[in-house]
């Protein structure tokens, strides 16, 4: 409870404020629209004009609601009546008119702020409040920490509002560092602070993580929760007890947590009690929350010694991820690793320690590099991290950690083309099987072969490969359920060459089907990488450490780019890691030159150039907050399966316009250059 001396003596409905705001819905996109948030605020004031009998006129009630504001359940009492008549929406213009003009001018003993929608944590870590009227342009937002450090200031009337407290169910995600997320620069300024204000912050969730929202009830988990607590106390019992409240409302949902009632539920942090005393974890009346152990000295030379001289694995993101998972918290919002060392990696998960079980993060990480590795054929690093783990473990008394998941199989068929040493015409071809291992199925003999031939043999290993049981006389890769992807090793010159649209015949009459539709159809270059291997390597190893999503991961180049000088450009930095042609002429005038001398590993274009319409970002990105693609939640390492969907849509696209006597679309000529530079089965020359 808080300190007596605390409360000053008239405290109670008459003077006390509040700016009461719930956002559903926003002019940047109406992805950005959420359903609850309004009927949140309306039951924060109900409680403020109910059971704390504030009176109306002291509250500035902001709403912004999905639907007509008469839709809404309002409260059946007088006082809501009231509200419902003069309250607002809740655009930028709106909230700083009722926080820093209107109620400053009062004279009251507290201020409560209650805010319901989305939040976003700016460069300096400030929680940013989007406005309803928040646009592409410029995403009108309260900055709360700015505003809370104007209100302790002697802006606010000398010796008003001693109690303000700030009640948030929003997520504080870090705000994506992309230009068209423009929240630009605010900052309200202030005085001299004024001594003796105090204030209590209650967030729905930790710094980098999400609060829940239950659309289909239309409540915020926070506010359930921050309700329940306070009931039918009146203001002056709120306000006293609110510490206590937020320990109560902290345990019940670290209880769920442990009880596996979600992944992504939301922490709470309560920055500080009414004395400036941090209380949630240091209250010797509640036990403190369980924490991890950390690394001790032993470990950390141990891991001087294992991660010396060695450079990220490709799995190293996804370890990093599982970590979090088997050690049973929430994985940070925001892709990509801590660093680009695995000594950097461990520094950030100790540093962040672990879940409630008591397993320090770094330990369930080196646990998922060691079985990685071992699948890879490492067996002698692979048994020295196993080592590592078990000795942590049994030395620091750690709990059982459970098996990583196997690594996704994926088979593939290769087929290798290259042309004849004495230039003349067909192609020496040879095919390779690649799932658990990676065996050679065919190769051509005698006289160079055409590609007709080449595709009527792929026809035929397609079918052996689909129907070859799981036990039978050939093990390996030839696993039921046929072929994932197939990849087309080519010269430079075959690049645009439309593999993808190769007919097979498909059910018992034969009807032809596109291969690309079919499966996942790749084309690639390796023989073309020499001079630039280590860029090559370079930038797939930075798009793996970062899960295959980065907003730098993909550029699009257009006509005006390609130029003498875009494949050095390219090369200067890891990233981009993906291209999007978006030219008119044919690719070969520039752009893949450019593409594989910067060493660029994946690339996409319209086969036969032209500029494609709707735009590659448009088919293959998913939508961002403001509406349009976002090229950071482009997930390049799945593009072989998107590309694949593109091209199924299209063909549908293209069967309902041919019914319709219509122009069919072309947005199923695509071609992927996809080179992965760990996986090229018999790179050596076929001659």
């Amino acid at each position: 409870m808080i300190p007596a001396g605390f409360l000053p003596p008239a405290l109670g409905p008459q003077r006390t404020f509040a700016l009461v705001a719930g956002v559903e819905s926003y002019d940047i996109s109406h992805r950005w629209n959420l359903r609850g948030p309004a009927r949140d605020a309306l039951r924060f004031a109900h409680w403020l004009t109910g059971p704390g009998q504030v009176p109306p006129g002291n509250l500035r009630l902001l709403l912004s609601p999905l639907d007509d504001p008469g839709a809404l359940d309002w409260p059946d009492s007088p006082a809501m009546a009231a509200l419902r008549a003069a309250y607002r929406p809740a655009t930028e213009e709106n909230v700083k008119a009722a926080l820093l003009d209107e109620l400053p001018q009062c004279d009251g003993d507290l201020l409560w702020i209650f805010w319901a929608g989305h939040g976003y944590l700016g460069p300096r870590q400030e929680l940013m409040l989007p406005c309803s009227d928040a646009r592409p342009s410029q995403i009108r937002h309260l900055n709360l920490d700015s505003a809370l450090r104007w209100w302790r200031t002697d802006l606010v009337k000398h010796r008003s509002f001693p109690l303000q407290a700030a009640l948030v169910d929003s997520c504080r995600v870090d705000a994506p560092r992309d230009a068209r997320w423009n929240f630009g620069s605010t900052d309200y300024g202030g005085g001299n602070s004024v001594p003796g204000r105090r204030q209590f912050r209650l967030y729905a969730s930790r710094e980098g993580e999400a609060a829940q929202n239950d659309a289909e009830r239309g409540a915020g988990r926070f506010t359930e929760a921050l309700l329940a607590e306070l009931g039918t106390r009146s203001v002056r019992e709120g306000v006293s007890g609110l510490p206590a409240a937020a320990r109560s409302i902290h345990r019940t949902f670290q209880d769920l947590r442990e009880r596996g009632g979600g992944w992504q539920l939301p922490q709470f942090l309560v920055d500080r009690d009414w004395d400036a005393c941090s209380f949630l974890d240091d209250d010797p009346t509640a036990p403190a929350p369980p924490r991890a152990a950390r690394l001790d000295q032993q470990a950390w030379d141990g891991l001087g010694a294992l991660f010396e001289g060695r450079e990220l694995p490709r799995c190293a993101h996804e370890a990093y991820a599982w970590a979090f998972k088997a050690a049973g918290c929430t994985t940070p919002v925001g892709g990509g690793l801590p660093g680009d060392g695995l000594l950097e990696v461990v520094q950030d998960l100790d540093e962040r320690q672990g879940g409630p079980g008591g397993m320090p993060l770094a330990v369930p990480f080196v646990r998922f590099l060691a079985d990685r590795v071992a699948a890879a054929g490492d067996t002698a690093w692979a048994d020295r991290l196993k080592d590592w783990v078990h000795s942590t473990r049994e030395r620091l008394v750690l709990p059982v950690l459970p098996p990583p998941p196997p690594p996704a199989r994926t088979t593939v068929v290769h087929v290798g083309l290259e042309p004849p040493p004495d230039g003349g015409p067909g192609f020496r071809a040879r095919m390779w099987l690649s799932g658990e291992r990676t065996e050679q199925i065919w190769e051509s003999q005698g006289a160079p072969v055409r590609l007709d031939a080449v595709r009527e043999e792929l026809l035929r290993q397609l079918v052996l490969v689909g129907a070859a049981p799981a036990d039978g006389d050939r093990a390996g890769p030839r696993l039921r359920g046929g072929v994932d992807r197939i990849e087309f090793h080519v010269p430079y010159e075959l690049l645009d060459t439309a593999f993808d649209q190769w007919p097979v015949p498909r059910g018992p009459a034969g009807r032809p089907r596109a291969l690309g539709l079919l499966h996942q159809v790749v084309v690639r270059c390796p023989q073309e990488r020499a001079d630039t291997r280590a860029e090559w390597r370079a930038s797939w190893r930075w798009l793996c450490t970062r899960g295959g999503r980065h907003p730098d991961a993909v550029r699009v180049v257009k006509e005006s780019e390609v130029t003498d000088a875009l494949g050095m450009e390219l090369a200067e930095r890891p990233a981009p890691a993906c291209v999007l042609a978006h030219t008119a002429a044919v690719p070969h005038a520039g752009l893949l030159e450019a593409v594989l001398e910067g060493g660029v590993p994946v690339a996409v274009w319209r086969r036969g150039g032209g500029e494609p319409a709707p735009p590659l970002l448009d088919l293959l990105a998913p939508t961002g907050p403001d509406g349009r693609p976002d090229p950071g939640a482009l997930d390049v390492l799945a593009l072989p399966a998107r590309v694949r969907e593109v091209r199924r849509a299209a063909a549908g696209a293209a069967a309902s316009a041919e019914r319709a006597a219509q122009h069919p679309s072309r947005e199923d000529q695509l071609v992927l250059l996809w080179d992965d530079p760990d996986d090229i089965p018999g790179f050596r020359s076929l001659a």
